[in-house]
């Protein structure tokens, strides 16, 4: 009779871990963030002009010392292949993928495709608004040739 008992007490505990699972993603306090192919960070809204030389001279430099040791452009590498990057996705989605690489492969669905294909989580590289934004000025140079 003792092993019964036991065995319907961890059964208790065991059920209750399940449904303590499945309330907790369904709660009312807690609102699924809605995720556009904007992504996830502080880039909203990016007006882009024509392509400024001097700001992607300056983008090359920070993606050298930054991102090449991850990423090429022209060859996968343990990031995804940079090449046409523009062309795949819009520049707030990348700038928000370089400047929230966490939060982003959390929960945006493309970030967290990238994270399962290459299994290395990309690295918060601690640059501001206008560095980011120059490495995206570099990608689109490359990128219109």
């Amino acid at each position: 009779m003792k092993k019964s008992n036991k065995f319907s007490g961890l059964m208790k505990v065991a059920l209750l871990s399940v449904l303590l699972v499945a309330m907790t993603g369904c709660s009312k306090g807690e609102e699924k963030q809605e995720v556009s192919d904007l992504g996830i960070g502080p880039v909203q809204k990016l007006e882009l002009g024509a392509i400024d030389p001097a700001v992607a001279r300056k983008g090359k430099e920070l993606y050298e010392a930054k991102c090449s040791a991850c990423h090429k452009i022209g060859e996968k590498y343990v990031g995804p292949d940079l090449k046409d990057v523009t062309k795949r996705r819009k520049p707030e989605w990348i700038m928000n993928m370089i400047m929230n690489p966490e939060e982003m492969t959390k929960k945006d669905p493309v970030a967290q495709e990238l994270l399962a294909t290459y299994y290395t989580q990309m690295t918060f590289q601690n640059l501001s608004e206008e560095e980011v934004r120059g490495i995206l000025e570099y990608f689109r140079e490359i990128d219109s040739k």
